[in-house]
Parts: C-alpha cells; structure tokens; sequence
C-alpha cells in the first residue's frame, strides 16, 4: 500500500511542477527528501526519567522509535556535561513521511488554538522549511491524560528543492497551510 501524499505526488503534482518552474528533465522536479522531529528536553540532563516520556511521545507521533540525542560539549551556564541526555529526534523517510505529512497537514494543524496558517519564514534558501510546535497534544496519537509535561517538537522538511520558491511549491502541492 502506498500513501496517499505519495500517488498525490506521482500523479499530479509532479507534473504542475514542471508546467510552473519548467523543468526539462524530470529528475530535477524536487521531491520530499526526509522528514526529521526533533523534541529537545533539556530538564533531562537533571532528572533521567524525563526523557522516557518524550521517547514514548515521539514514537506514537512518527511510528517509529527516536534515538536518544547528547551533548557535544560541556556547557557550565547549563549544568551541562559531555555526554548527557538533552533530548531525542527522529528521522522519516519514505512511506513513513509521507503518512506523517498527511496525518501533520490535515489532522494535527487544523488542532492547533488559534490557527492562521504556519509561517513562510522557515525557509533556509536551500529548499528546506524548519517549524516549532509548541505542544505535542495536537497529534492524535497522544492521549492527553496520559501526558506527564507539555513538550514542544522542531520538524525540518527536507526537500531536493534548490531554492525557497521551488521547495514553497512542493509543499503547497501537499496542502501545507502558509500564511497569506
């Protein structure tokens, strides 16, 4: 079984893409790369049980098990040794993303309080979009009442695209809801 984002792809966004930014071989039509959440917990480097909440978190959001992220230096202004525990990301590729990216766009966002659409500031100028969320309720998959803290979460979209312009279309070929 394919997703549905991915046949929406193959079908027929590929080809507006190509009538729109003109593309003479196919292979430059830019495509979603790899979808990467990132959930810093930074209490964690104190207390070691908090990040077995984010992990179970991050693994009902993405459906798949998230690696457990270090520190690469020692920071005194934090408390913070080489080596602890400051929070855990996943990365999605294939059909994984893409189920991700349809639960994100049409379940998850329309969920947000007071939702005007996510902002066009994310772009990096290599094709890529960065957002924060601020928690991690707005998925489905989490059950509120059994949320220990309010966490938020960075996802990084990243795209073959070469340009803001070009990774913009992509996105909005897939619903993403920018800001006007």
């Amino acid at each position: 079984m394919t997703a549905r984002l991915y046949e929406h792809y193959q079908t027929v966004l590929r080809e507006d893409m190509k009538k729109k930014h003109g593309y003479a071989n196919p292979f430059q039509i830019p495509r979603l790369d790899k979808i990467v959440i990132n959930m810093g917990v930074g209490e964690a480097a104190q207390d070691r049980k908090l990040i077995e909440g984010a992990v179970k978190d991050l693994t009902a959001i993405s459906g798949q098990k998230p690696i457990i992220t270090r520190a690469k230096k020692s920071i005194a202004q934090f408390k913070l040794r080489d080596g602890m525990v400051v929070g855990c990301k996943v990365t999605l590729r294939r059909e994984r993303m893409y189920e991700f990216l349809d639960r994100f766009v049409n379940i998850a966002l329309p969920r947000v309080r007071d939702f005007r659409g996510i902002p066009t500031t994310g772009f990096d100028g290599a094709g890529n979009y960065n957002m924060g969320i601020k928690e991690q309720i707005i998925f489905p998959e989490i059950n509120y009442d059994q949320v220990d803290k309010m966490r938020g979460m960075n996802i990084t979209i990243c795209t073959t695209a070469r340009t803001n312009d070009e990774a913009r279309t992509l996105l909005e070929g897939f619903n993403m809801p920018f800001q006007k």
